[in-house]
């Protein structure tokens, strides 16, 4: 299927690694310009080597998402050597783990800068150019903890609900300027962040980090943990012409993981 965005410029947020990664490769090659933010400069050049070799024209710049001025900093450095950007992709390392009786304000403080506040940031800053443009395409990549909260992520519980009501209120806003906006909320999928909370999941219960991972495959009715490129494919199809009646959405791709009906 033609995704209809060759040519566009998308910036992908968190993109040297992880889900991020796997987004950036999926718009390269769907033939969008691509530009990658992070803060480790040996990954941003690995994910660069690997976005050109796909074809791709790239800009890939230092930043911390939860830091105001750095994204200012990247967007200005998208547009000057890409153009406008068609395409953004929301995407941040989840806030602290732990359960509610152990986060300090100061934890709560920095789950917010790093897990929302970012995203009306960036949201911002794109989407004046959008609607002048009547086109644009945000996704949101956030959890499944979005719909099935769990203890042990407190914060990123609380914060990628509050996301996803953010999602629904940018789409009913932009729909008639041609912009969609949605959330796309993985389940476990094997990641540094996933290999982290499996760490710190495994020491909780005293088991070994093989056994949590046995475990959490077993639990999912896919029968397996997820790779990133499943997730990058279904963002490329989010942002495509194709998708162009599809906003506002909190969509699981979670392997059937999540039971609810809605």
């Amino acid at each position: 299927m033609d995704l209809g965005i060759r040519g566009k410029v998308a910036m992908v947020a968190a993109g040297s690694k992880g889900l991020g990664r796997a987004a950036a490769l999926a718009l390269a090659t769907e033939g969008c310009a691509v530009s990658v933010c992070g803060r480790d400069p040996k990954a941003l050049d690995k994910v660069k080597e690997e976005l050109e070799t796909l074809g791709a024209t790239v800009v890939v710049v230092a930043a911390d998402v939860s830091q105001a001025e750095d994204l200012r900093h990247w967007h200005q450095a998208t547009e000057a050597a890409l153009g406008p950007v068609d395409i953004l992709i929301t995407n941040t390392g989840g806030p602290k783990a732990a359960i509610f009786a152990d986060l300090s304000d100061g934890d709560w403080a920095a789950g917010v800068e790093s897990t929302l506040m970012n995203v009306v940031r960036m949201a911002r800053l794109v989407l004046p150019g959008m609607r002048s443009r009547r086109w644009g395409r945000i996704v949101h990549i956030t959890s499944l903890v979005a719909k099935q909260p769990y203890p042990l992520l407190t914060i990123s519980s609380t914060l990628r609900a509050g996301l996803s009501g953010l999602t629904r209120i940018l789409a009913m806003e932009t729909a008639r300027d041609g912009i969609t906006v949605n959330a796309l909320l993985p389940g476990h999928v094997m990641t540094d962040r996933q290999a982290h909370l499996a760490e710190v999941k495994s020491a909780v219960d005293g088991i070994t980090v093989a056994e949590h991972l046995a475990r959490t495959a077993a639990s999912i009715p896919a029968g397996r943990i997820g790779n990133p490129e499943e997730i990058g494919a279904v963002i490329a199809f989010l942002c495509s012409v194709p998708a162009s009646y599809l906003t506002g959405q909190s969509l699981l791709v979670d392997g059937g993981l999540v039971q609810g009906t809605f």
